[in-house]
């Protein structure tokens, strides 16, 4: 197994985004009409669906959206 810190930092960038959608629809469920908290989930999607996601991974962008959105039903 080899270290590439590249990867690592593509992966590092991923779950920072996936942390940040999971905190902003959390606040979301206290506060429906929380400004920041949705930019911040509009935002995350754009990332997700950007070509720039598709640099950082091979992860499929829209079942990963799908998985985060079940994940708060």
């Amino acid at each position: 197994m080899s270290y590439d810190p590249y990867e690592q930092l593509a992966n590092a960038i991923v779950k920072q985004a996936v942390t940040y959608y999971k905190n902003a629809h959390k606040t979301l469920k206290i506060r429906p009409k929380d400004r920041d908290a949705m930019y911040t989930t509009k935002e995350v999607i754009a990332f997700f669906r950007s070509d720039y996601f598709k640099v950082l991974t091979s992860i499929d962008p829209e079942l990963l959206i799908s998985k985060l959105r079940k994940e708060f039903e």
